[in-house]
């Protein structure tokens, strides 16, 4: 079909339909609602087609934006969708909870000028339609290579370079510690956020290229990295594991019964179903009054998260003002719409104890901006005398996580920074330890998941090169070869 341009600009972006505040606050379940099929339409003629599509060089996983978009602009959603499945083993999951704004819709030529083409919500809305009525889109897996590769973590960065090397035609495992699948993305991101059973489909679509998946497996205690190579017959092993240890306060306080970190309340409420006990087994805490210590996107899915477990009031403490809040702007404006009350320039100093053992409130300090530290943002200082108590029973901790050590400490000859994560290759993903790769936030820190998926695609194109490597430089199976993003 012909596409008659529209002036640039004549069409304004389209809003996505969500659920009322009010409403939303009462259930878990998906507060944006996805695009209609002619607002969807609507919003694909907004883009230009470039001939230089910088969209793509935005784009973590490099997919190729305007081709996808030309499709849906032509009503072929079958169409659209095999181009994102090409290069993204997750699209109904990136649709949601990619952060578009600071990457592909950053760098739209369109949004110089105007607002940008709404990527995520098209990426979203095919992905949907896929899944929706059940069309099986996904590439054919090349012929068997006869190579095996381990996949530790099921998180973003393991389940994309599962899909990746499955497709080469590579007998992929993935080894999880937990009971399920997803890694991050079961556990830490709510269900209003992002559906689980969403998350269950996309990674469906990988046990149907033939990935298999190990649950309740802690690689490094259940089994070693050397006697996955030694007595499994793996022929390479990337490491996805993740950032998962959290950090804390380090204040008095903190051992307190009501204190907890927002990996072990969000995993609780998310991956255990806490939210609806007692008709599951796992109890959360909450009482009247929660205080979230933190200014990003785990904070405030900790927040949100704690306002739907009906308390009287959720407070969100900032040592910085709003404006230096890392977490995305459509989630800081999904909190305030819903009630959480942002206590910014403000720090926690000390828990305070009941007198049986269980928190009562925490003392903090009101805070002013000084000049700018090692991350850009101004340095908040503490102001003299102006102490304060917010009563609260529960505080949940949200202020980072670092690299948990079991796989590294006990596989010779893996290095690591002075932070615990494991030293790679960033294009490459290439380790200290010949045959093990890494990438995510086991590497780079805890970072988003779209980032995670084009590190574990890029050791994917590495791990393939490398497989090759064992057979001579050639293959057998005529399948393409993968080429690292960039």
């Amino acid at each position: 079909m012909a596409r008659d341009k529209a002036k640039p600009g004549s069409i304004p972006r389209q809003k996505m339909p969500e659920q009322s505040p009010l409403a939303r606050v009462a259930t878990f379940s998906e507060v944006a609602l996805g695009l209609a099929p002619d607002i969807a339409h609507l919003e694909s003629e907004r883009c230009l087609m470039c001939k230089k599509p910088t969209c793509i060089e935005g784009c973590p996983v490099s997919i190729d934006i305007p081709s996808f978009i030309q499709r849906v602009v032509n009503d072929d959603l079958e169409g659209a969708a095999r181009v994102l499945f090409e290069s993204n083993a997750l699209p109904a999951i990136c649709g949601r909870v990619c952060p578009q704004e600071d990457q592909c819709e950053s760098v739209c030529v369109l949004g110089k000028k105007f607002e940008p083409v709404a990527i995520g919500r098209l990426e979203r809305f095919v992905a949907d339609y896929v899944r929706e009525n059940g069309l099986d889109l996904l590439p054919n897996p090349g012929q068997a290579t006869g190579h095996k590769v381990a996949i530790i973590g099921s998180g973003p960065a393991g389940l994309s370079a599962a899909g990746e090397l499955a497709k080469l035609g590579h007998a992929v495992t993935i080894f999880e510690a937990l009971h399920k699948p997803g890694g991050v993305l079961v556990y830490g991101i709510p269900e209003f956020r992002l559906p689980k059973d969403i998350v269950a489909q996309e990674i469906d679509n990988l046990r149907k290229l033939g990935v298999e998946i190990e649950t309740n497996v802690v690689i490094g205690r259940t089994v070693l990295v050397d006697e996955l190579f030694a007595e499994e017959g793996f022929d390479a092993v990337f490491i996805g594991t993740g950032a998962g240890l959290p950090y804390f306060l380090d204040i008095p306080g903190e051992d307190l019964n009501g204190v907890c970190s927002a990996n072990e309340f969000l995993t609780r409420v998310n991956l255990m179903k806490a939210y609806d006990f007692p008709n599951v087994d796992t109890p959360v805490h909450v009482g009247n009054n929660v205080t979230v210590i933190g200014g990003g996107n785990t904070a405030l899915d900790a927040a949100r998260t704690a306002l739907r477990l009906k308390p009287e009031k959720v407070s969100l403490v900032y040592r910085r003002s709003r404006e230096e809040m890392p977490g995305r702007a459509e989630e800081i404006h999904h909190a305030e719409e819903e009630g959480v009350d942002f206590q910014m320039l403000t720090n926690p100093v000390r828990f305070i104890d009941n007198g049986e053992g269980w928190l009562a409130g925490m003392e903090c300090v009101r805070m002013e901006l000084g000049e700018p530290d090692d991350s850009g943002r101004r340095r908040p200082i503490p102001i003299e005398g102006s102490n304060f108590v917010i009563h609260c029973e529960t505080a949940v901790v949200a202020v980072g996580n670092g690299a948990n050590q079991i796989v590294a400490s006990t596989t010779p000859g893996l290095d690591t920074g002075r932070h615990g994560n494991i030293v790679a290759d960033e294009e490459t993903g290439a380790t200290s330890r010949d045959g093990v790769f890494a990438g995510g936030d086991i590497v780079t820190g805890a970072a988003t998941v779209i980032l995670a998926m084009g590190a574990g695609k890029k050791a994917a194109a590495t791990v393939h090169q490398y497989l090759l490597t064992l057979d001579g430089g050639a293959t057998e199976n005529g399948a393409a070869e993968i080429t690292s993003p960039g």
